[in-house]
């Protein structure tokens, strides 16, 4: 009997039923084929769950207890960044975090590593209030002990502010490629920073293990949280080593992931975090206590091309980051990959989370996926998955070695050139960019469209995690369409009733302008004749043919004979059928359909031009 007064006047139905139900739909497919996908971890995702038996919570942020917004102070300009960091506070964000030159969050611009320059960007800051979260590298590992002076100088009490002051020297080593010395001389000195700021009062988070060089490159969920478990171990063992008690160093770090727009696998990887770390702990003897997760909205899902469709990726991201239970999240604005943001870009990120907390709620409920039979299976899987990825370092002698041997980086290369080719076929699909791209959008104002990735170049490339954008390949398409003297175009020529061709018509439009091809559509055609004197008058130099099978086995051969004297560059929409031969002696030189290379098309397509 149903618990819903409503459903209980009908009988339940079972997962068989439902399962004949589906199989009638597909008439002898493959059910895991067609209905089953998977993640780049190899997870099996199912159509259907039932509520998970038994589930408990996971503790992670206090219940009822909003997370921290955090907005990013990235600018060159120590007085501009003042201004925003004032404007950002006093327009509902509760803290800052701060980007330096060589830190992993470093997208192109940074504040200058410096003391006054971190000094002028808090003036007026009261940093015994605001939440500040410090994004560092190599280049401005000296920004914990400034922050430390300022506040001081400024007669502010040690215990009294909430600072995360970020060291990450195993982040750093993993971004660039390599360090100047190797960790075990590096580790002393790490536990030393971070003792001494202890000795000054600071009861604070100190050192970060931090998952975002491993998505950013690429990298799967599992593979950025044995990451972050990797880092966290190696940090504890330096602090214990260093002299402080394990519960000491424990407390003394916290953690960073990426949120993307894949709702279900960020809430998953952000509750798995916390059971992963639960597990090390009681490995470790320790009684396990809720750690602190900061997220940021994930760098390799922005674009350039139609950047405001970023404002939706942005929106799932935070709310799939709050519903993991995040402490704290930063928000990329929306045009951050153009350059860098304007006011208004930062105040959408900024209200993005004002709206979700205050308006929707969404920290009210503690753990609201937990009983959730599909994240409660995404959470279980990712973690087996993630340990014994974690396993598999420490067996190589822990993360410092797996880097400087390159076991990890070759994974998520591995993954990498996976993703890369599912976006060049459309199987992973972005919006704006690859699909329905918006061929006539007007570019986006930035303040600075000069980013600067240069800071401190990798000793190694191949030892490095690359930054990426998954839409990278296809803004390149893009440019290089903007950059010829006249916009290029393609005509599609209609054969036969719409009926016969809008669907192709529609899915060559889409395919041709993702790489910045204006699609010229003509009238319904059914003379050869026609469609040479419409390609002559659209002023194109590129042809597709569009229509049914049915249709191209009776008139493609013909039709594509005119569009070739008629000095054409001809496609035609669809498989190349049993006519192949004839299509190609006809002029057709290619086909574009669902599943095929669209990056290699595209550019062989800008090259006829």
């Amino acid at each position: 009997m149903s618990e819903l007064p409503l459903a209980s006047e009908f009988p339940a139905a079972t997962r068989d039923e439902w399962r004949k139900l589906i199989d009638a739909v597909l008439k002898g497919a493959p059910f895991e084929k067609k209905l089953v996908s998977k993640t780049y971890d190899g997870i099996s995702i199912q159509p259907l769950y039932e509520r998970a038996k038994d589930a408990k919570r996971i503790a992670g942020r206090p219940d009822g207890e909003p997370w921290a917004v955090l907005q990013r102070i990235d600018f060159r300009d120590p007085k501009e960044a003042n201004k925003q960091a004032l404007r950002d506070l006093e327009n509902g964000a509760t803290g800052l975090t701060l980007v330096f030159p060589g830190a992993i969050g470093n997208y192109g611009f940074a504040l200058p590593a410096s003391k006054e320059a971190l000094a002028q960007a808090l003036d007026q800051v009261w940093l015994d209030a605001a939440e500040i979260e410090l994004d560092i590298g190599p280049a401005s590992k000296d920004a914990p002990y400034w922050l430390a002076e300022i506040a001081r100088e400024r007669g502010i009490d040690p215990a009294k502010t909430n600072f995360r002051f970020d060291y990450e020297p195993l982040g750093a080593i993993a971004h660039h490629g390599g360090a100047g010395r190797p960790w075990n001389e590096k580790a002393p000195v790490f536990a030393a920073l971070i003792a001494g700021l202890k000795e000054q009062g600071f009861d604070s988070r100190f050192a970060c293990a931090d998952g975002r060089v491993v998505h950013a490159s690429g990298g799967t969920e599992a593979q950025e949280l044995a990451f972050v478990l990797a880092c966290g171990v190696e940090y504890m063992r330096a602090l214990e080593a260093g002299g402080l008690s394990l519960d000491q160093a424990r407390d003394a770090l916290f953690f960073r992931l990426a949120a993307d727009a894949d709702q279900f696998l960020t809430i998953a990887k952000f509750r798995a975090l916390r059971k992963l770390w639960a597990r090390v702990e009681e490995a470790s003897s320790l009684t396990p206590k809720p750690i602190f997760i900061s997220a940021e909205t994930a760098w390799r899902m922005m674009t350039k091309r139609d950047p405001n469709v970023n404002m939706l990726r942005m929106a799932i991201a935070v709310t799939a980051a709050g519903f993991g239970g995040a402490n704290a999240i930063s928000v990329l604005p929306h045009t951050a990959a153009l350059g860098l943001p304007d006011g208004f870009a930062r105040r959408v990120a900024r209200n993005t989370q004002t709206v979700l907390l205050e308006e929707s709620n969404l920290f009210r409920v503690g753990d609201p996926a937990a009983g959730s039979g599909g994240i409660e299976t995404l959470t279980s899987r990712l973690c087996e998955t993630a340990w014994k990825l974690f396993q598999e370092i420490e067996a190589a002698g822990g993360i410092a070695i797996a880097l400087s041997s390159g076991l990890l980086q070759k994974q998520v290369a591995e993954t990498r050139a996976m993703r890369m080719r599912n976006i060049a076929i459309r199987k992973d699909p972005i919006t704006g960019v690859s699909e329905f791209p918006n061929i006539g959008e007007p570019r986006e104002q930035v303040l600075d469209d000069k980013p600067d990735f240069d800071q401190l170049q990798p000793s190694d490339n191949s030892l490095s995690l690359p930054r990426m954008r998954m839409s990278e390949p296809f803004e390149a398409l893009r440019d290089a369409a903007d950059a010829m003297k006249e916009r290029p175009k393609v005509f599609l020529a209609n054969l036969g009733k719409a009926a016969d061709f809008t669907a192709r018509t529609t899915f060559a439009r889409n395919f041709f302008e993702a790489g910045g091809i204006v699609a010229v559509p003509s009238e319904a055609l059914a003379l050869p004749e026609d469609a040479a004197k419409a390609f002559k008058a659209s002023g194109a130099k590129l042809a597709c043919i569009c229509s049914s099978d049915e249709i191209y086995a009776a008139q493609a051969v013909n039709v594509a004979k005119a569009l070739k004297d008629a000095g054409a560059s001809i496609w035609l929409a669809g498989r190349a059928g049993e006519k192949e031969e004839a299509d190609k002696s006809a002029g057709i030189g290619g086909y574009i359909y669902a599943g095929c290379d669209v990056i290699a098309a595209l550019k062989g397509a800008q090259k006829a031009l």
